[in-house]
């Protein structure tokens, strides 16, 4: 076949109906915004202590003394997890004898929260903590059913591609839909801890496959868009279930696109679908008030295909170059995925009102990533990428040194820290498309990206950590994007240069010792200048 966009040309290239399309895409991705972090709420921990039952004959002195304290954030508060022995302190109540005057605290036999778990709930009604008490002995639980989330979106990732290839673009984008949101529905349901989280697995696998349509400025926003509205949900439902069921809403609204978005039609001229690619072409035409050819893909006029070499994943390894380049892009994505899930999971544990935490969270990756839009339309790509990981680095690390007192200046601090991350997070996509050959384009984005869905399973166990010490998940976050910020100084640098179209025309590392080629030498050569300067 003639080369697509030349067939095409007379479209232009970002017309009303390119742009028509372009934003039904993207309001389908706002639904990932609310399944992507809804965690932060159904899997809110209240503050909580163990059970004393009311029909408990104590007085109400011993009442007020049967749990012993434990200190948190500087100040004594009731323990979670532990009770004074209660057949101990019944007795003592009998016999009237009162605590601290007549009975040492201290060296009384404690238990466990045998009669369950009183939670507050001045924040939420109901979690799936408070339901199946994921507390404790089970606090474990909490951040594994966010990792399984997230290894439902990397088995998702694997499946994606190859089904679109298969099914087509389109049917692939609203069946993911469709699992997305049918199997949040059925969470509702839950009878146990174990059937909410295998669900929750297969809502991840819906989740990536429509979410990788493009990611773009729009796409990225809407996603935020969607974010920014989960806490406004959130806010005025405080019962998980219910919560759940708000949010699956929207993905129905979602489904009548499907007669507005049309397939792809460089998929069905790939599967030889001429008539179907061709009826498509007119209505842009009536969109663009161009004229429209009569046949615009002739099947007469198709040529074999050529023949490509085969890549495998083991190219990306081949030369000491490419593979360390292959090494250094799987830690900057994998740790760049930490940062930005933990701190985005980490709002409720910051002081201050959970919902405004988490909408300045959501609110703060607007600017981000036009920030970053506009720095790669002009800047180098190691400096940017670099210094803003340099600036959400160092922020997470002041914020060990902020006084407990000013807790405003900590979420100003983490909010700063998340813009940071956000921002290089959205150029890594170009970066390395333009880093790499267009032999193993494509294969080095999809592992490289395959990266940080392993780092975002990781994420939750770093918000985990905040239990033991508040500011231990701000330290090992601080300190490991400050050195993938070192590291991304390594990189050989992409901006204005010509993108490489086989291995030995790849960039060398600056600390290699054999040579680099030069921009001037790299502008001699046959390959077409291009730049990437948006997402």
């Amino acid at each position: 076949m003639q080369d697509y966009d030349e067939v095409t040309a007379f479209l232009g290239e970002w017309g009303l109906f390119q742009r028509l399309i372009f934003f039904l895409l993207s309001a389908s991705i706002i639904p990932n915004g609310f399944n992507g972090m809804s965690v932060v709420f159904l899997a809110g921990t209240p503050e909580h202590h163990c059970r004393v039952p009311d029909t408990a004959n104590l007085s109400s002195v011993w009442r007020n003394h049967s749990l012993p304290l434990q200190l948190q954030d500087g100040r004594e508060v009731p323990h979670r997890c532990r009770r004074y022995r209660l057949a101990t302190i019944v007795n003592f109540s009998a016999l009237g004898l009162e605590p601290g005057r007549d009975v040492d605290l201290e060296q009384l036999e404690q238990e466990g929260c045998l009669d369950g778990w009183e939670f507050n709930q001045d924040i939420y009604l109901s979690t799936i903590v408070t339901e199946w008490s994921l507390v404790c002995e089970d606090d474990w639980k909490t951040p594994l059913t966010t990792s399984l989330f997230f290894v439902g979106v990397l088995l998702g990732s694997f499946v994606s591609g190859q089904l679109s290839d298969r099914f087509g673009r389109k049917t692939i984008l609203f069946a993911t839909m469709a699992v997305q949101t049918g199997f949040s529905f059925l969470q509702i349901f839950s009878i146990n801890w174990e059937m909410f989280t295998m669900l929750f697995v297969i809502v991840g696998m819906g989740q990536i496959s429509n979410y990788v349509v493009a990611f773009i400025l729009g796409v990225c926003t809407c996603f935020a868009v969607g974010y920014m509205l989960l806490p406004l949900f959130a806010y005025f439902i405080r019962d998980w279930r219910m919560l759940l069921l708000a949010l699956t809403v929207p993905g129905v609204l979602c489904f009548p696109l499907w007669w507005f978005i049309p397939e792809s039609p460089r998929w069905l001229i790939s599967q030889r679908r001429f008539r179907e690619a061709e009826d498509i072409i007119p209505k842009s035409c009536k969109n663009e008030q161009c004229s429209c050819p009569v046949v615009v893909f002739d099947p007469v006029e198709e040529l074999s295909p050529v023949k490509q070499q085969k890549v495998f994943i083991l190219d990306l390894f081949r030369t000491r170059n490419i593979g360390t380049i292959t090494i250094m892009f799987l830690l900057l994505w994998m740790l760049t995925s930490v940062g930005y899930f933990a701190l985005s999971l980490n709002t409720p544990n910051l002081h201050g009102d959970a919902y405004l935490n988490c909408f300045f969270s959501a609110l703060i990756e607007v600017p981000a990533y036009i920030t970053a839009w506009l720095l790669l339309r002009t800047l180098p790509r190691r400096y940017i990428i670099s210094g803003v990981l340099f600036l959400g680095g160092g922020v997470l690390l002041l914020i060990q040194l902020v006084p407990a007192d000013y807790n405003f200046l900590s979420i100003g601090l983490a909010m700063l820290g998340k813009f940071g991350i956000t921002s290089a997070f959205s150029m890594l996509y170009v970066f390395t498309a333009e880093l790499y050959p267009t032999l193993v384009r494509n294969m080095a984005v999809g592992v490289t990206s395959m990266a940080s869905r392993v780092g975002s399973i990781i994420a939750p166990y770093f918000v985990y950590l905040g239990a033991y010490n508040r500011v231990l998940p701000y330290i090992l976050m601080g300190s490991l994007t400050v050195l993938i910020g070192i590291i991304t100084l390594l990189f050989p640098e992409s901006f204005g240069m010509t993108l490489p179209e086989t291995l030995e025309q790849m960039q060398k590392m600056k600390w290699f010792r054999y040579g680099k080629k030069t921009k001037d030498s790299m502008e001699k050569e046959e390959n077409p200048k291009v730049l990437i300067t948006s997402f």
